[in-house]
Formats: C-alpha cells, structure tokens, sequence
C-alpha cells in the first residue's frame, strides 16, 4: 500500500473511504481499475448487462460510475439513467465517454450522506459497497430501499476476494442486502464466479 493510501486510511479507520481517496487515484492513473482495457472487467460488465430481466428500464440509477465504462453499456436498457461518483476526475471522464447519450446524466455525489429524492426501477451498486464503512452500509441500504419502487430491480455486483484497504467485503455487501430479503426483497438471481459475486433482488 502506498503511503498516500496509509495515509487515507488512518484518517478514515472506521469508516467510509473519503472522496480525497479516489481523487488521488484518479490524479495517478485515470483508469486505476483498468475499466477499459481488463478482460476480466469485460466479462464481467457482459454479465452484469445480461442479468437484467427487462429489456428497458424506465429510471435507471448507478451508484459509483467511475468513468462509464459500464455506464455506457447499461445505457442501452435505459429510457433514463442518472450514474454518480465521488470522483470528480471520474465524472468527467465519463461524461466525455458519455457525452452522444442524452439519456445519462451524472452527479457528484456520495451515499448514504446525499441521494436522489425521486424514486427509481433499477438500482445498480457495482464495485463499490465495500467502500463503505459498516456504519454507512445500513444508512445505504435504507436509501436503496427507500427509493425504489415496488417491483424495482437491484443489482449488486462485486469483487470477492479480500482488499485491505477496503473496510467491508464484496461478501459482506452482499449478504447484508440479503438479509433483507423476506421483508424487502425477494432474490431473483445469485451467481458466483471465481473473483466476484452478482445478486439480483426485486423491491417487494
């Protein structure tokens, strides 16, 4: 770990990484995940994309865009999709990637501490619930739930194995939301590979 890292995370031990973190990310590597270029990362987002049970979804909401990779390919199934980030060199760049889709919008914004007001059909939480601390994962998931509609889709996709910079698990998102399945969701897809896990769950 860098000392730029260490440095971080002491200053957020117990919590939710800050927006400083990834905007040092991106100021050294704009593609520090290599969302372009990883085979891995295309699989993944074909994937993803494929798991979606409508052909088009009404008001789409993608919670950590980075910089669109997987925001322009989700952007097919969406009459309208709203994709924020922490980042603003990571909107930026997908804004650009973007900029022929007039059905996207991007904010800066961070959950649990902002969030829409309006309500959503598909909610998608990619790659980044393990950035959040376990104090502001139930603050999320009440958010999540709060502000999407009955019959609505969320879809959570993440890495499994541990990162020690990351204060929860790709495993521990996602068996935090599906605990809540029975009062608020019901499943309608799990699937595990061999480095990340996906879970489809529809609001009840």
């Amino acid at each position: 770990m860098s000392d730029l890292q260490q440095s971080d995370l002491q200053q957020n031990a117990s919590g939710t990484l800050p927006p400083d973190y990834f905007e040092k990310m991106y100021a050294a590597n704009p593609d520090p995940w290599d969302f372009e270029t990883s085979e891995y990362e295309a699989k993944k987002y074909a994937a993803t994309i494929a798991a979606l049970p409508k052909a088009q979804y009404r008001s789409a909401f993608e919670i950590g865009g980075s910089i669109g990779v997987l925001t322009e390919k989700l952007s097919s199934r969406c009459q309208s999709l709203l994709s924020i980030d922490v980042s603003q060199q990571a909107q930026a760049r997908a804004k650009a990637r973007c900029q022929h889709l007039p059905q996207v919008k991007f904010e800066v914004m961070q959950v649990p501490y902002e969030y829409p007001t309006h309500r959503f059909d598909l909610t998608l939480v990619s790659e980044v619930g393990y950035y959040w601390g376990r104090d502001d994962l139930p603050l999320a998931q009440q958010q999540i739930a709060d502000h999407l509609e009955p019959g609505g889709h969320l879809l959570l996709v993440h890495w499994t194995p541990y990162v020690e910079e990351y204060p929860l698990t790709g495993d521990e998102v996602h068996e935090a939301f599906l605990q809540q399945v029975g009062t608020t969701y019901r499943t309608l897809l799990s699937q595990r590979e061999e480095r990340y896990r996906l879970d489809l769950l529809e609001r009840l």
